[in-house]
């Protein structure tokens, strides 16, 4: 089982999804224009901007939101071009990290993301440092309390997928991401509804550290995943079951 999932649930177990909508929708908004803007704005024929349309529908995004993103990244509405980053870095004790941002403004996101970063002990890295450590995966999410993993299990390796496995309340599928969708289909056919389903870097081995030490870098991703121009932060660190960010 990846970190992903293990920190989702911590997400969720605080309960901050709500709270933090407003700054999601800002996110999920971005992903939305830069995908029609490279790829087209039919969703149909441009993987990544089904990929964020799910997502906006997830979170419940009104549907004119979704259009207007659309068209802005088309150019058919006036909108604010994004130019698109992944900086490496590392927390404390070395834990390798990926920050993937979306920015209108680069000499500004780099220092608020070096400040960040050291006033959470880690730092920014030097380019090729850390993203050898990482490969992208499509991870599709369902609650355990609603599901039972053999059931998903049948459905998930039939479509493709490449493992299932369960920690705490979070069954997790993994895919190769060109196997993603087709597994995502299948799943909601056969009618599991998903908690999250995105492609992400998930890391290759992960780095065990003190509970100090992970705390202190469960604290930092989380302000870094708060930061409104961060799409997405993934890290190797390896967090023990049961670990949330409450002392």
């Amino acid at each position: 089982m990846s970190g992903h999932s293990k920190w989702a649930s911590i997400k969720h177990k605080k309960g901050a999804a709500d709270a933090k909508r407003g700054n999601l929708f800002t996110k999920i908004i971005k992903e939305i224009s830069i995908a029609a803007r490279l790829g087209g704005g039919d969703p149909d024929g441009n993987p990544r901007l089904r990929t964020a349309v799910l997502k906006a529908r997830m979170a419940n995004m009104p549907k004119d939101n979704v259009e207007r993103a659309i068209k802005k990244g088309t150019g058919e509405l006036e909108g604010t071009t994004y130019s698109e980053l992944t900086y490496e870095a590392y927390g404390p004790g070395g834990v390798a990290i990926l920050i993937d941002v979306l920015t209108d403004n680069k000499n500004r996101t780099a220092a608020e993301l070096r400040h960040l970063l050291g006033r959470g002990g880690g730092n920014l890295g030097e380019s090729g440092s850390v993203a050898r450590l990482f490969k992208r995966k499509g991870i599709i999410t369902y609650n355990s309390s609603e599901f039972k993993e053999d059931d998903i299990l049948a459905v998930a390796l039939d479509a493709g997928a490449e493992d299932v496995s369960t920690i705490g309340d979070t069954i997790e599928v993994m895919t190769e991401p060109e196997d993603f969708e087709k597994v995502l289909e299948a799943l909601e056919k056969a009618g599991f509804k998903q908690q999250t389903a995105e492609v992400l870097r998930i890391a290759e081995v992960e780095k065990s550290l003190p509970e100090d030490k992970t705390r202190q870098n469960l604290k930092l991703i989380e302000n870094l995943e708060d930061h409104e121009d961060v799409q997405s932060v993934a890290s190797n660190l390896d967090i023990p079951e049961g670990l949330s960010l409450e002392e």
